[in-house]
């Protein structure tokens, strides 16, 4: 279990960027299981959309890639210190089902492939255990 003070120790995100707020599951090199709170309270739903707020498509998607961060960082024996994972791709992204405060988003990412410092992600997320968004990410870690 890593709670958000570590994710920060991790992620250089903040609030109201920082989209992870618990990592639940952790198998380096192979898998994460994260999760964020949708609450009525994020700042986007100022203007997405009022009256009938939805959680965007980008956000869920940027979620992904930062739990796909902390499963990069937590695989690699090297420090982090002055690391950091940028995006380098998002294929074939879906979203199913439209997210919504009250909603407890669930990232399942999976590493399709690990060489040297890229990394490519099976990304899956959920709601209730039902799928809401799908993707395929692909990050690279670098000097600051």
């Amino acid at each position: 279990m890593i709670d958000v003070r570590e994710i920060q120790e991790i992620l250089p995100h903040r609030f109201p960027f920082l989209l992870i707020d618990r990592v639940v599951e952790l198998n380096h090199g192979v898998s994460i299981i994260a999760y964020k709170n949708i609450t009525i309270g994020e700042h986007i739903f100022q203007g997405h959309f009022p009256g009938h707020p939805i959680y965007p498509g980008v956000m869920i998607i940027e979620g992904m890639a930062q739990a796909g961060g902390v499963l990069a960082f937590k695989s690699v024996q090297k420090t982090i210190q002055n690391k950091i994972v940028y995006f380098m791709s998002i294929d074939s992204a879906k979203f199913r089902v439209p997210v919504t405060p009250g909603d407890r988003l669930e990232y399942r990412l999976s590493v399709i492939k690990h060489k040297g410092n890229i990394w490519v992600l099976d990304g899956k997320a959920y709601v209730d255990n039902k799928l809401v968004a799908e993707a395929e990410l692909k990050a690279m870690i670098v000097d600051k």
